[in-house]
């Protein structure tokens, strides 16, 4: 079945001392429109190789990727990308740093109208008074909102979010997090993101695609992620369907092998009693 990405037989090898490794082998996924897909596995296991590969900033030793109809051969405007570290240039300031790719996606409008698409993207991430500011004088969660606010102004196809809240501390991602899903609310755009964090996934993703362990990684197990979208974390954390979900994917990350995937079994029968709060937790492998 198609999607509106389509990542079939992906496969990345690179030439080592050793001889030839092969990251990721086999890697098929599709995506539909408007989806959110967190993509999440043990450190090491190709996830980044894979967004890398998305993003065209990477190869394909072999395989072939579609976005919207599209083949993917290089890096383009049609996806926003946000890395772990946001890679601002120090002496310019936000609005000068999301301007410079507005100029790049839209450098046919006139100045003033890309300098307005800079500033209100800056102004949809909270930044409106620190827009001219230099990234010296911001935290790193802001600019981490540069970051969201540069890509969000390409007004990409999708975006590509590459472990975006990973630096930063647990009060800061929780902020984020519900940032992010409030600019997504806006205009439903399709979002492909990296994480370690399972509590995460299960807050912001429709389905989260845990990859095997490397070499040779692959898809191993999806999960439908039940919960409605916009989500309210408190509502979230009160659910106890929301454990079962998370102990499955913990179980699964176990698990997880180079072999044949395997559905987890079900989680044992959940107390009565609600479940206590729980803080973001990261996987750490």
């Amino acid at each position: 079945m198609g999607g509106y990405l389509e990542l079939w037989n992906v496969t990345k090898a690179f030439e080592t001392p050793r001889g030839r490794q092969v990251v990721v082998k086999d890697f098929t996924l599709n995506i539909r429109e408007g989806e959110f897909v967190c993509l999440i596995g043990h450190s090491g296991c190709g996830k980044s190789t894979v967004l890398s590969m998305v993003a065209g900033l990477s190869p394909l030793t072999a395989g072939g990727m579609i976005l919207a109809g599209c083949e993917i051969s290089g890096p383009g405007t049609d996806r926003g990308v946000v890395f772990q570290a946001p890679c601002l240039l120090p002496w310019l300031s936000a609005l000068d740093n999301v301007l410079l790719a507005v100029d790049e996606a839209h450098g046919k409008l006139p100045v003033g109208e890309r300098r307005r698409i800079a500033g209100e993207a800056l102004k949809r991430v909270g930044l409106g008074s620190a827009m001219h500011q230099k990234p010296a004088g911001l935290s790193q969660g802001m600019r981490q909102r540069v970051g969201l606010a540069r890509a969000f102004a390409l007004s990409p196809r999708m975006f590509l979010l590459d472990e975006p809240f990973g630096m930063l501390d647990s009060l800061t991602r929780i902020d984020l997090q519900q940032l992010l899903m409030e600019l997504r609310a806006d205009d439903r755009k399709t979002v492909l993101m990296v994480t370690h964090d399972v509590d995460e996934a299960l807050f912001l993703a429709d389905r989260v695609v845990v990859m095997t362990r490397g070499p040779e990684a692959r898809v191993g197990w999806i999960l439908d992620v039940p919960f409605a979208q916009p989500r309210d974390r408190s509502r979230l954390l009160d659910d106890p369907e929301y454990y079962a979900c998370r102990e499955r994917l913990i179980g699964y990350l176990d698990d997880a092998g180079p072999g044949p995937a395997k559905e987890p079994q079900a989680p044992r029968e959940l107390p009565a009693v609600a479940p206590p709060r729980l803080e973001p937790a990261v996987r750490k492998t």
